[in-house]
């Protein structure tokens, strides 16, 4: 009987410790993104042909921002600054690889709750340390492209 029981008990506990490595397995794999850039560098803006649309201007108040993505499919914040005028960032964390959120003049990480400067791009509040990679865009006929 004495057997059996450790039998038992050893099968729980291994059941237990392999369940546990499962579910830290699949959180850990939540806060990485699907690029070959290691966490917490400084990556590469998403690639886009000059000339892309990527939104009304007249879509964003001045001093907000507004989620889009390029033709290939990657995420961008664009950042309304003045009445003529934007900015536009990888809409991709510094720090693991979340998509930040436009919420005011601020863009949020709802992941580890790093913050972005919405018109700079700068880190406001880690644990983000790098700023989010720019993209060039100008106004065009009200529609902001990529330069």
């Amino acid at each position: 009987m004495t057997a059996e029981l450790h039998s038992r008990r050893t099968v729980l506990t291994t059941g237990a410790a392999v369940a546990g490595a499962a579910v830290g397995a699949v959180a850990l794999t939540a806060c990485g993104s699907d690029s070959d850039t290691p966490p917490g560098s400084t990556a590469a803006p998403p690639a886009a042909a000059p000339g892309e649309t990527l939104t009304a201007l007249s879509e964003i108040e001045v001093g907000k921002s507004k989620a889009a993505k390029t033709a290939d499919g990657k995420d961008v914040i664009v950042t309304r600054t003045a009445e003529g005028t934007a900015a536009a960032f990888s809409a991709i964390c510094t720090h693991q690889g979340c998509a930040v959120v436009p919420e005011g003049a601020e863009l949020k990480c709802p992941c580890h709750n790093s913050i972005f400067d919405a018109a700079t791009g700068a880190v406001k509040k880690g644990p983000a340390d790098q700023p989010l990679p720019s993209i060039a865009v100008k106004v065009t006929n009200g529609q902001v492209v990529t330069a």
